[in-house]
């Protein structure tokens, strides 16, 4: 029930606990006007995170180019020191494309530059190949 300062303030205002309403009701428009605002809250909320996982991804895509770009000034290096490098991605791209053969079940009859190795080239004619 009430506290006893309460009860002692309701009787001089010709009030009584006991016809208290236990049941409040609010207008219709009242209700309508609540769910309106949870629901603009709601949008609110949804459109800050939209808002938040752009900017992670634009930063992530930022990150991701400046990596990408980093690498190909290495590669870029690295080919301008020694061509090693270049013959040991041909190498490595001849693996793959064997690779995927061999899981093939056609058959393939390849020439000595069909994997990309061109075997019979030396290497001066592939320095001579690269200065072009």
């Amino acid at each position: 029930m009430f506290p006893s300062p309460c009860v002692n303030i309701l009787p001089s205002y010709f009030f009584l606990a006991d016809q208290v309403s236990q049941h409040l009701a609010f207008s219709p428009e009242f209700t309508a006007a609540v769910e309106a605002k949870q629901v603009a809250q709601q949008e609110a909320q949804r459109a800050a995170f939209v808002v938040d996982k752009a900017r992670q991804e634009k930063q992530a895509m930022v990150v991701r180019a400046q990596g990408e770009a980093r690498s190909a000034e290495l590669i870029g290096d690295a080919i301008k020191k020694s061509r090693s490098y270049v013959d040991l991605r041909e190498f490595e791209n001849a693996r793959n494309i064997a690779s995927i053969l061999e899981k093939s079940n056609n058959k393939v009859y390849l020439d000595s530059s069909g994997l990309g190795l061109n075997i019979t080239q030396t290497a001066s004619d592939k320095a001579a190949k690269a200065a072009k």
